[in-house]
């Protein structure tokens, strides 16, 4: 089993996800490629001392990138929408 730091490898902080904060109190992580629904919910209770209700996970895919006559991919990656319980919160997150 993997740790949690390596699970959860940032939070996004868009417009999008403090729309979802305020609202439907809920956060986004990148996460990682490998990871599953069950070890991000275990890692984000962990990490931030919260109930985790539910996680929603999407695969972001990489852009092409051109520089002149090269043309390459930007990696793709992970992100989780977790859905704390009421009344709960993650202070990282506070004052965004």
């Amino acid at each position: 089993m993997k740790e949690s730091y390596q699970i959860i490898r940032r939070p996004l902080i868009t417009e999008k996800g403090t729309d979802l904060k305020e609202h439907n109190n809920q956060y986004l992580f990148e996460v990682a490629r490998g990871a599953n629904k069950i070890e991000i919910k275990r890692a984000v209770e962990s990490l931030f001392r919260v109930k985790v209700l539910s996680v929603r996970t999407l695969t972001v895919n990489g852009k092409k990138k051109r520089v002149g006559r090269f043309i390459g991919h930007t990696p793709g990656w992970k992100k989780a929408v977790a859905t704390l319980k009421v009344g709960e919160s993650i202070e990282f997150f506070e004052g965004v």
